[in-house]
């Protein structure tokens, strides 16, 4: 008999009710007509997904776009069908509330679904926990309204606290948020305020980003290099103090920070994104969605049209050696604060870390990137701000 091993799941819901400025996800509004359409697609596609005996589900994420910007009914579809393909089991805990469970008899780690501000109601959220959802990540992104409005976003923070009440209200016991910092005209002070008031919801779970000015974007054409209001975009090193000071804030009122720009209170760490950053394999299914499998990436196709007419196709196949594994290792694996395991990497490898990368390591110590103790290696405070420096050594 094999061994199952363990795999994630992401599910990439590709629509929202409008695309906010900033963002280049693979995201755009849809009718129901295309929703539909999409979402029998998708559902062909985790019904024709190869290799699934061989595998445990353990955590489970729909992300998009926006999930909650469809009729949850969809959702329901769609988590029927993985549940039928993956061999999942929906059962009620002592209070009630739907839990999944593996092949094995495990409950999952976790299974989380990604909402945004004006999209939800409380029959829907409670949809979402009879579905087996026990994990919510809420994209509030601001809590001042005219930040809100600079960024495209559909919701005011009224509505952003809302959401939350409703989420506690319906079951979830877990709840994440996002907030993004450095915006245009935005002042160390105003973002100050900015998390006082996400604190104050008491989420389990903060996600904080830099804002990053991505091509074919509005926000490009704006603030990008030739865009007449760059200027507006707070400097590097008020970019810095912000993240110093998110560190500093949350840290306060119990928050730890265990990836870059992941904080969460103790045992709400997001399973599902860290299993990616400490190597476990996973399925994509949707738009343009990745899988890792067997030391393979097969990416799907990007253009919806496409995807709906022929949704098992893979159109980018990626054979990864034993070069690009370390070295993804190493790169992930250094997001988190707790650093990588020389342990690990040998028992993976067979082969330590000082053999494999010859000279790099005693480089980035020596200049004050990395540290390191009897078992791990992590980015030192500095190393974080110049965390792509890093990351360059092991492309």
């Amino acid at each position: 008999m094999i061994d199952k091993k363990d795999v994630g799941i992401y599910v990439h819901i590709p629509f929202c009710v409008r695309k906010c400025r900033y963002c280049d996800f693979l995201s755009a509004p849809g009718n129901d007509d295309v929703v539909r359409e999409y979402v029998s697609a998708l559902i062909s596609d985790i019904e024709n997904a190869k290799g699934t005996d061989t595998y445990n589900v353990r955590t489970v994420y729909f992300g998009g776009g926006t999930p909650s910007s469809v009729r949850h009914e969809y959702i329901a579809a769609v988590m029927r069908a993985l549940c039928a393909r993956f061999g999942l089991r929906a059962e009620k805990d002592g209070d009630g509330n739907t839990v999944l469970f593996d092949r094995e008899g495990r409950r999952l780690e976790e299974c989380t679904i990604e909402v945004n501000p004006g999209t939800v109601t409380e029959e829907r959220l409670k949809a979402y926990r009879e579905m087996g959802f026990d994990r919510i990540s809420i994209g509030i992104q601001s809590a001042d309204d005219e930040e809100l409005k600079l960024l495209g976003r559909i919701h005011t923070f009224a509505d952003a606290k809302e959401c939350v009440r409703l989420a506690r209200l319906s079951g979830f016991k877990n709840l994440s948020v996002d907030i993004i910092s450095a915006l245009p005209g935005q002042s160390i002070e105003k973002y100050r305020e900015n998390l006082e008031k996400i604190i104050a919801l008491e989420p389990d779970h903060i996600s904080s980003y830099s804002l990053i000015i991505e091509e074919g974007t509005p926000f490009f054409d704006i603030y990008g290099p030739h865009g007449k209001q760059r200027t507006e975009l707070p400097n590097e090193e008020t970019d810095r103090k912000m993240y110093a000071l998110t560190k500093e804030m949350l840290r306060a009122h119990g928050y730890e920070r265990y990836e870059i720009s992941n904080y969460a209170r103790p045992g709400r760490e997001s399973r599902h994104n860290t299993s990616y950053w400490t190597g476990r394999e996973y399925y994509g299914f949707g738009l343009g969605a990745s899988s890792l499998l067997e030391n393979k990436r097969l990416s799907a196709v990007r253009d919806l049209k496409e995807y709906i007419a022929c949704p098992a196709a893979r159109v980018q196949e990626e054979e990864l050696d034993r070069r690009d594994l370390m070295n993804e290792f190493m790169m992930l694996g250094l997001r988190l604060t707790k650093g990588v395991s020389r342990t690990e990497f040998e028992r993976r490898f067979g082969i330590s870390m000082d053999d494999a990368f010859p000279g790099v390591l005693d480089r980035l110590l020596s200049q004050g990137l990395i540290e390191e103790n009897a078992e791990n290696i992590r980015l030192t405070e500095f190393g974080t701000d110049v965390a792509n420096t890093v990351f360059g050594e092991f492309v």
